[in-house]
């Protein structure tokens, strides 16, 4: 036969997960996915231990299955290419909805109502689209005692960012594991 032609294709897989865990470093993204999947990230008491992606699957006892990735931690300026922030953020792209971690006990020094603003500010200049995709804010570290006198603050501007697709507030625990089954139970319901 005649000579054929040949090309060289690059291929990016364009969804990775059907959800993504957006938070700072140590807000608990990697403990949330190995909490509630069979998955087993990396997960260590220093920033940044995720670069990247693990992917984990919920699995329900219907059969059904929500498949959850465990992003980088974001930090302020990641829409700016700060650190490694669009590396990180383009693994935002590729989900269809977004799970905000926040630490709901100031452990990391940020007020969780402030932390909320600032992830979704982060990803309104990187991409609006990202950023109106629907979501849910798991409300972490609730076995602090601080977290549940912030709770109510951070439920009310949940509330307020109804119309802009942000769902809910799920407090947890990740450290007493309280929370989690509401939690899985409201991914399924509300995104």
């Amino acid at each position: 036969g005649d000579v054929g032609d040949e090309i060289h294709l690059e291929l990016e897989l364009k969804l990775i997960a059907e959800l993504g865990l957006v938070g700072f470093p140590n807000a608990g993204k990697s403990s949330f996915l190995a909490a509630v999947s069979k998955a087993r990230p990396h997960i260590a008491p220093y920033p940044f231990t995720t670069l990247r992606p693990s992917v984990g699957v919920v699995e329900y006892s219907d059969f059904s299955r929500v498949t959850i990735a465990d992003i980088p931690g974001l930090i302020d300026g990641a829409h700016l290419n700060r650190g490694l922030g669009h590396a990180f953020l383009r693994h935002v792209e590729r989900t269809s909805a977004l799970l905000y971690i926040i630490d709901t006990a100031s452990v990391d020094g940020r007020d969780p109502c402030d932390a909320l603003l600032c992830l979704r500010d982060e990803l309104q200049k990187y991409d609006p689209q990202v950023a109106a995709r629907p979501s849910l804010v798991i409300a972490n570290k609730m076995d602090l005692p601080e977290a549940k006198d912030q709770l109510e603050d951070l439920q009310e501007l949940v509330a307020m960012l109804g119309d802009e697709g942000v769902v809910g507030v799920q407090p947890v625990s990740l450290a007493t594991g309280s929370g989690l089954r509401d939690a899985v139970v409201a991914i399924r319901s509300q995104l």
